[in-house]
């Protein structure tokens, strides 16, 4: 059995971003045509490592980046925004992490910074290379079956909450830039 380590996956996605040019379809439909070339468990292991990454980017620090950059904050547009900064890439990633207002370096207004389709990439793949509908064998319902399930019952939003007028403070470069 083989398995996608963490670091396989940053290899996926930063080889998605050198090809995509910034196009997140084209990411989308790279990464499922590669991950359609590995082995059932390592297309699971993705969604696995996946929704760790989106778990682990669930951070009032982040949340309040994404209000800055873009106006506005959902359940869903927050999901979205995790999944853009994921496909943005692991050094993108594991900055923003560290400092949110990292981001201050790389997105211009009027970005989109959004990116439903990733949540996507192992599904589909998965589909093609079975030929199955989805099914409780698919990757999304496994890595929910571990406990890595985004809509039902994710584990609370790391750090402290903020309150609209603590943005400039609280992220000082992305608030310049966007205010």
């Amino acid at each position: 059995m083989h398995t996608i380590h963490t670091n396989h996956f940053w290899l996926l996605l930063d080889d998605a971003v050198k090809v995509a040019n910034g196009n997140d379809l084209v990411k989308e439909i790279f990464l499922s045509a590669v991950l359609e070339k590995h082995s059932l468990e390592e297309i699971k292991n993705f969604e696995i490592v996946f929704r760790q990454c989106v778990f682990d980017a669930d951070d009032y620090k982040v949340m309040a980046a994404q209000k800055i950059i873009t106006n506005y904050v959902s359940d869903d547009s927050y999901l979205y925004f995790r999944c853009w900064l994921i496909g943005q890439g692991q050094e993108v990633y594991a900055e923003t992490l560290k400092n949110p207002d990292y981001l201050a370096n790389i997105v211009h207004k009027g970005d989109m910074c959004s990116w439903e389709g990733l949540m996507y990439v192992a599904t589909d793949a998965y589909s093609s290379k079975t030929g199955k509908e989805e099914d409780e064998t698919f990757p999304r319902n496994i890595a929910s079956k571990m406990g890595l399930d985004y809509d039902l019952g994710p584990p609370p939003t790391k750090g402290t909450d903020w309150t609209q007028e603590q943005l400039p403070a609280l992220l000082p470069k992305l608030w310049m830039k966007f205010n």
